[in-house]
């Protein structure tokens, strides 16, 4: 059971820039675990970030990061790490002293800033290639380069703006993996993706957010069971799928029934998922049709958002 002094807590934070709007009115409380930021350019995912990680101040509200405030900002900084979006390195530097420089410079003795840097190399593949220069690397080395950095220090928050951006499927693999791993030891890591197939496996809970406001908060599943007034999509791989498609349209909360073009399967959508599933059990009892799969269609990231904000898409 987690204690509130293991919790990232928002409580109406908002945030101006002039007359800019950042964030407005946000409020919210994290455990451990893996937490996705989701919504388009300009939603105020980064600010949000900015501000989990003490970088800039709220106009209103209050933050509270593991029982640190950002007016504890070398606490804060000690427990925090981020890997900013920004791709830019000082020049010359190589790998390895890209990392153990600021652990040197936030106070860290000489031989546990080197075994920090070793381990952190070791954590993100890029020991081989740590005393090449950063400027010869790849956009996934340097993006790995950049993740172990932020996670050197050995933070209890890790704040990644778009970390898996730029890497190959396997490199992908091995930091979920890691992400999961840091999250299974009591870790807070907050993530930003556009890769929304990705966000669905990983995250224990999603912020959907739309103009500086969060829209939704919680899982996949809990966010759709409370959008009660947008159809929900339901996939039947079937036998006879023209017989089932007839039966569903004898519905009244079915709005579409759609054949799918190899003639196996109907896709459902319905404002009553309970009613269509006691059709289903129905049909299958009495003979009218084999059921080999029935899978919700729409219980992911991208359809949630535009269920609730009508958005395009447009994820970044």
């Amino acid at each position: 059971m987690n204690s509130d002094s293991d919790k990232i807590v928002f409580e109406g934070v908002s945030k101006f820039y002039g007359e800019i709007l950042g964030v407005n009115r946000v409020s919210f409380s994290l455990a451990p675990g893996i937490t996705a930021l989701v919504g388009p350019n300009g939603s105020g995912k980064t600010t949000l970030m900015n501000l989990m990680t003490g970088l800039i101040r709220p106009t209103r509200g209050t933050i509270v990061v593991r029982g640190l405030s950002p007016d504890q900002p070398e606490q804060l900084f000690r427990n925090v790490g981020y890997c900013t979006q920004f791709d830019s390195f000082p020049r010359g530097i190589n790998g390895y002293d890209f990392i153990y420089w600021p652990l040197r410079l936030a106070g860290f003795a000489r031989e546990q800033s080197v075994d920090l840097t070793r381990e952190a190399l070791d954590r993100v593949g890029m020991q081989e290639a740590a005393k090449r220069r950063v400027a010869s690397y790849s956009k996934g080395m340097r993006q790995r380069i950049r993740l172990g950095q932020a996670m050197a220090h050995r933070p209890s928050v890790l704040v990644l703006d778009e970390p898996l951006n730029g890497l190959d499927p396997m490199a992908r693999a091995e930091m979920i993996a890691l992400f999961r791993t840091l999250a299974e030891q009591g870790l807070h890591v907050i993530i930003s993706s556009h890769v929304l197939e990705e966000v669905d496996r990983i995250s224990d809970r999603v912020i959907l957010m739309s103009s500086g406001f969060i829209v939704a908060e919680g899982q996949i599943q809990e966010v759709r069971s409370e959008v009660h007034d947008q159809p929900i999509q339901i996939l039947v791989r079937c036998s006879n799928a023209k017989r089932l498609a007839a039966e569903a349209f004898s519905l009244d909360h079915v709005v579409e029934a759609r054949l799918q073009n190899d003639g196996g399967g109907v896709l459902v959508r319905t404002t009553n998922a309970e009613q269509f599933y006691l059709l289903l059990n129905r049909a299958a009892a009495e003979g009218l049709v084999e059921i080999d799969a029935v899978t919700p269609a729409d219980e992911d990231v991208n359809s949630i958002y535009q269920y609730l904000i009508g958005a395009d898409g447009n994820f970044a």
